[in-house]
């Protein structure tokens, strides 16, 4: 009969420390405040990861889903102790995490009052070595018409899709539903999933009446988060998805707080 060894915690001569080592895309039901609804149930994505000493020749990675069986239905609100004991149990100095679902809003639309569900992509993305760190990520879904389409055009201006990715790190409580409105009212017009003829012809009239180049969109979203004392720092990017080019329109801001 075969002795049992350890391979993972044989000891490793090649003097490599591994930054991130662990699983990724472990689909996982998880409970995330809701502004109007206090909880709102979701089922994410989720990559967890350690770091691993230059000495260790692996990790145990069925400890990982140990740690967060542990901490079903709570692991959002408890991110702190969910890293410190995944550090912990993994022996290990830093601990991540990256935890991406679809959030859902209900919208209603801008003149039939129409009610309906639209999906965000959101993240939390943490990390635990002396201090927790959390950021807080959405991606944005807007229509945005070319400011120099409609001052060239006879009639009519083109139009697009244009995504928005903001991620944020704040000193106190941000709703995703902030960010989402942050970008939503700077954007031409905001996207609704269900619309009737008359809301058609509202959104694609506002679209008109606000013109913005993708520039125009970092720049006004900069602006506003700026304002917010909430927010430390943030990286915001869109990207328009062009109807009329073979390529997209993009712009990126980075921003922290000096105090």
């Amino acid at each position: 009969m075969k002795e049992k060894i350890d391979i993972q915690s044989m000891e490793d001569d090649r003097n490599v420390t591994i930054d991130k080592v662990g699983v990724t895309e472990i689909r996982y039901p998880i409970t995330v405040d809701d502004r109007y609804n206090g909880t709102q149930h979701t089922v994410a994505d989720l990559d967890i990861f350690v770091e691993l000493p230059h000495h260790h020749r692996g990790t145990h990675m069925s400890r990982f889903l140990e740690v967060l069986n542990r901490y079903h239905n709570r692991l959002i609100s408890n991110l702190e102790e969910f890293l410190t004991e995944v550090k912990n149990v993994l022996e290990a100095e830093r601990a991540y995490t990256v935890i991406r679902f679809p959030y859902f809003v209900k919208k209603q639309a801008p003149v039939s009052k129409i009610e309906s569900l639209l999906s965000y992509n959101c993240y939390f993305e943490a990390s635990i070595n002396e201090e927790f760190e959390l950021t807080l990520g959405v991606e944005v879904p807007i229509t945005s018409l070319c400011p120099c389409s409609k001052a060239i055009s006879e009639y009519g201006a083109h139009n697009q899709r244009s995504y928005v990715s903001l991620e944020v790190t704040y000193n106190e409580f941000m709703w995703l539903e902030d960010l989402i409105d942050i970008v939503e009212k700077n954007a031409s017009c905001e996207i609704y999933p269900l619309l009737k003829r008359v809301d058609e012809k509202y959104v694609t009239e506002k679209a008109y009446e606000n013109p913005v180049f993708v520039e125009d969109i970092v720049r006004k979203i900069t602006v506003d988060l700026k304002k917010d004392s909430r927010v430390e720092s943030f990286v915001l990017e869109s990207e328009n998805m062009e109807s009329i080019h073979n390529h997209n329109a993009y712009a990126c801001v980075k921003w922290s707080r000096e105090y």
